[in-house]
């Protein structure tokens, strides 16, 4: 199979950048694929993988979740030594970095020398360098993988792979990469897509709340949130988040959610981590913790982040939706 490949013409002093072009899988069911995580993420990357024509494996705590991959044509299997034992590649989509350590355990107790191991979870890199370290003793390889995207996107595989690791095996991963995103990013040595995810995170807390802040202003205004979605995303004004999120916040529907305020909070902690260890000023960041910190105390933790609409609808209410104070009359003496 051939692979086009467009390099940056421009290096940095520690990465370059390569982005894959799609191409057709090829030879795809002759590689079985398995899922460590199936949820939000998880269960809509395995599922275009099925499309693809893959064969997936999956396990997850939840029987639910095990129970929506079978459904969907894949084999669910009843622990992570099980899955390691059956694959040649190893997708997962961790909570935490103690699921990850204890997955690195396990995969490295039952899967095969060779076996390639790609996560895609955000999560501390020096947690991921630790658990690479339990992989290689065994002769696995683990590969820094995190994706951008929200639940909703990685359904219609409108995500793009930050990978990082060595070269050889993410080539080797380019037609599993095209089964569920539409494009990969090859940044380099390992870590380094943990850095590219953590910049992009910090542009989707900002814009995240931007969206919401102008949707209110505008409704406020007199101009109807669904014509300032449209109008305004075709615009410069535009982003994904108003793209994504902004008929959310339109229709209120952050009960459905594709990145949950409470997971969404160990993210912007890593940011905040990130950019203290860097020395770097972000005021515009630092500026949506307290939306964010508000939505969990508003009862928004299992929501979508686009609840930050009514964390900033509570912050100012307008006079005419405020209860009118009962007037007092003076009393004659």
């Amino acid at each position: 199979m051939t692979t086009k490949t467009k390099t940056a013409p421009r290096k940095t002093t520690k990465s370059s950048v390569t982005a894959s072009a799609k191409t057709k899988p090829a030879q795809a069911s002759a590689t079985k694929i398995g899922f460590l995580g199936l949820g939000i993420m998880g269960s809509a990357m395995s599922g275009n993988l099925l499309k693809a024509g893959f064969a997936v494996f999956g396990f997850d705590p939840s029987d639910a979740a095990r129970a929506r991959l079978k459904k969907a044509g894949g084999t669910p299997c009843t622990s992570m030594g099980e899955l390691a034992a059956q694959v040649d590649v190893i997708i997962a989509s961790l909570p935490h970095a103690q699921a990850l350590f204890d997955a690195a355990h396990a995969v490295a107790q039952r899967g095969k020398k060779g076996l390639l191991m790609v996560d895609t979870s955000t999560l501390d890199i020096d947690d991921k360098v630790t658990a690479q370290k339990i992989l290689a003793k065994q002769g696995i390889t683990l590969l820094d993988c995190p994706l951008s995207g929200t639940g909703a996107q990685a359904v219609r595989k409108d995500l793009s792979v930050y990978s990082s690791g060595p070269a050889k095996a993410v080539q080797q991963l380019t037609p599993v990469f095209e089964g569920f995103a539409k494009a990969n990013y090859y940044l380099g040595e390992f870590g380094n897509g943990m850095k590219m995810k953590l910049m992009a995170n910090l542009l989707v807390a900002i814009h995240n709340v931007s969206t919401a802040e102008v949707l209110l202003f505008g409704e406020r205004f007199g101009i109807s949130p669904e014509v300032a979605v449209k109008v305004l995303a075709d615009g410069a004004g535009g982003s994904r988040m108003l793209d994504v999120r902004g008929p959310m916040m339109v229709n209120q529907s952050w009960d459905q959610a594709t990145m949950k305020v409470s997971v969404w909070q160990k993210d912007m902690k890593l940011i905040g981590a990130a950019l203290a260890q860097t020395h770097t000023a972000a005021p515009l960041f630092a500026a949506t913790i307290p939306v964010y910190n508000a939505a969990m105390g508003l009862g928004h933790a299992e929501n979508d982040t686009a609840a930050v609409f009514d964390v900033l609808s509570h912050m100012c209410v307008p006079k005419k939706a405020a209860k009118a104070k009962p007037k007092v009359k003076a009393k004659a003496k």
